[in-house]
């Protein structure tokens, strides 16, 4: 009879329901998947998850629960998991994808996807996966909300400029739209303080945030934004993973003479990084050397703003995941050394 060396149980994370996949390797290195089932993404279906689990495995392995970082839709069921005593580990989604290209599979599918979440599992030595700070949590929450209020904010200046515009505006109406305003005003700075306290109270936190702030055109709310879309960066190893996560990694279509599409990034990735890297950019562009000779180099080689910018706003991010994770300052004369190649990239300027 063989022995088997290990169990996983891949979970397809959506909003209403999980869609999972039991799979086994035994000890001549064969993979088995045997098992398939659909449970809505609620306390009672995590419920009946883990029964199912373990009526069907073995006791001779323990079993690893294998999921995607799909926004906020997989946390729940992390979080009942761990509490559970469960194994559980939390893989970044372009893993997976890129994984599933190797596969062959020319049907996108929950099943197909939760099948390659085992099989990816099976596969890898995987990290088990740890509840992150509460701090990270509530800086997401917050910078969020925050972001939410000012697309709103915005969007009724602009209604309160269209009024004024008109060649007998309301007067009614303009009172109560900068009534509007002036709520969200005070919404916004409440926020502000309320993000600035919370990363005050952690001293880890907040000697990070200090090291982060200390790139040019990075803010509080910036690395506050940052600090809280990546769990502190708790799966992020490397900047390739940072710039992926974010969406800013290039993709480019070409096929040997006749096909040859611009390059262009992703943008499948976390759009609050993104955006929260847009002004900060455009600050260290004015004022910082550094990136203000990116800036101009990409300027003169293909003469779109707009595409020198976003280069800077990854390196701004690459450089935030560097100086974070070293917790060294940002310097802004360091000149990296050209002997020093075999140095951890992480523990390199980026330039």
């Amino acid at each position: 009879m063989k022995k088997i060396l290990k169990q996983v149980c891949g979970i397809d994370v959506a909003q209403i329901e999980l869609v999972v996949t039991l799979g086994r390797l035994f000890d001549d290195l064969t993979p088995e998947l045997y098992s398939h089932k659909t449970f809505p993404n609620t306390k009672k279906g995590f419920l009946a998850l883990l029964q199912w689990v373990r009526k069907l495995t073995s006791d001779q392995s323990v079993v690893r629960f294998v999921m995607e970082a799909t926004g906020v839709y997989h946390e729940s069921l992390a979080y009942f998991l761990d509490s559970e005593g469960c194994e559980v580990s939390i893989i970044l989604p372009n893993k997976i994808s890129n994984y599933m290209r190797t596969l062959d599979v020319k049907t996108i599918t929950d099943k197909t996807a939760s099948d390659a979440i085992v099989r990816f599992g099976l596969e890898r030595s995987l990290q088990r996966w740890q509840r992150p700070n509460p701090v990270f949590k509530r800086l997401r929450q917050l910078t969020r909300e925050r972001e939410q209020v000012i697309q709103i904010r915005s969007m009724t200046k602009n209604q309160l400029h269209a009024e004024e515009a008109e060649a007998e505006p309301n007067e009614g109406s303009l009172v109560r739209i900068k009534k509007h305003i002036g709520f969200l005003n005070k919404q916004v700075k409440e926020l502000n303080a309320e993000i600035k306290t919370l990363s005050m109270q952690d001293e880890k936190v907040k000697g990070s945030m200090k090291v982060m702030c200390s790139i040019t055109g990075i803010g509080l709310i910036t690395a506050a934004t940052a600090l809280g879309e990546t769990n502190g960066f708790d799966l992020i190893r490397n900047k390739r993973q940072i710039t992926s996560y974010a969406g800013y990694d290039v993709v480019e279509k070409q096929s040997g003479t006749s096909v040859k599409g611009k390059a262009k990034i992703s943008k499948k990735g976390n759009k609050y990084l993104r955006k929260a890297m847009h002004m900060p950019a455009l600050s260290a562009i004015g004022h910082d050397e550094r990136f203000k000779a990116i800036y101009a180099r990409l300027i003169s080689k293909h003469g779109i703003k707009m595409k020198a910018a976003v280069a800077v706003q990854r390196k701004l991010l690459e450089m935030i995941y560097t100086v974070y994770k070293t917790n060294t300052p940002y310097d802004k004369n360091y000149l990296q050394p050209k002997n020093n190649t075999n140095q951890p990239e992480e523990s390199r300027a980026v330039i």
